[in-house]
């Protein structure tokens, strides 16, 4: 698989944010790092092998544009989701570019936000925010393709993922932006009253999901993950109206630190007859 491409500047990450970063770095005078980890988060962090470099972070203002669905039909909002998904990328490889300026071989504790503004009602900004980490033991090459590792797990599930002998990979996502078809009048009146099903939004809600999730598993798939852990399933509404919503899913892919690698199994321990 070709080198994912981390230039900063190519990127877009600011010239103030470089030189910060550059100060930060392993022998520069600065020392000092900065995280979003939560003491015990710090302390597992460290336990498992790894060393805090600074918080780093990606961000991207997106204007959204505007689709129309059909008023009876469900259906996919590809440009709204094509939108929702470029933004994402874009405040990942920022942040993944600021930590590659600090030397780092991976990022954890990421979190991914968006929030609409209120200068631009189809204006939102992406942000990408974790703790850059450098390994203390460098037998195993811990990045990704030269690019930093990316895990949205907590302190206590990385050091025990790195305990078990997986490493994480990176975060992967899948978005689906999804008109829920309206109901007829007569359809609405019919139901009132009524423990029914209503096979049109089931249908909806479902294949919005499965177009999430198979997106999420295919990144997945690129960078030869064994699997995904910590997979949350979002329903976003946004700003979209009650019939429009994005389905988000976002987990953590890993794989085994050895091929031949295998989890110990725990001794049983059977209780004394008395």
């Amino acid at each position: 698989m070709s080198q994912i491409n981390l230039d900063p500047k190519s990127l877009g990450v600011p010239e103030d944010a470089i030189k910060r970063l550059n100060e930060m770095k392993p022998g520069q005078k600065t020392t000092l790092f900065t995280s979003d980890l939560s003491v015990n988060e710090f302390l597992l962090v460290r336990e498992a092998g790894f060393r805090p470099l600074g918080l780093v972070f990606g961000s991207s203002i997106y204007h959204v544009g505007i689709q129309v669905g059909k008023w009876r039909v469900n259906q996919e909002l590809t440009k709204l989701t094509e939108a929702m998904y470029h933004a994402r990328e874009l405040a990942m490889s920022r942040m993944e570019a600021e930590a590659a300026v600090l030397g780092a071989d991976g990022v954890v504790g990421v979190r991914l936000e968006v929030e609409f503004k209120e200068f631009g009602s189809d204006i939102a900004e992406f942000m990408a925010v974790g703790t850059a980490v450098i390994a203390e033991d460098h037998s195993h090459n811990w990045k990704v393709n030269g690019a930093p590792f990316t895990s949205d797990l907590s302190g206590q599930d990385f050091w025990t993922l790195v305990q078990a002998g997986y490493r994480p990979l990176s975060m992967v996502m899948g978005s689906c932006v999804y008109h829920i078809a309206h109901q007829r009048m007569s359809q609405t009146l019919s139901n009132l009253g009524q423990n029914t099903e209503i096979p049109v939004f089931t249908e909806a809600l479902y294949d919005a999901r499965e177009l999430a999730m198979s997106r999420m598993q295919a990144e997945a798939e690129a960078v030869s993950a064994e699997g995904i852990v910590g997979v949350q399933l979002l329903s976003l509404p946004h700003r979209w109206g009650g019939h429009t919503t994005e389905f988000f899913a976002i987990g953590t892919s890993i794989s085994p630190l050895r091929a031949d690698h295998t989890i110990a199994k725990p001794s049983l321990v059977l209780p004394l007859n008395d």
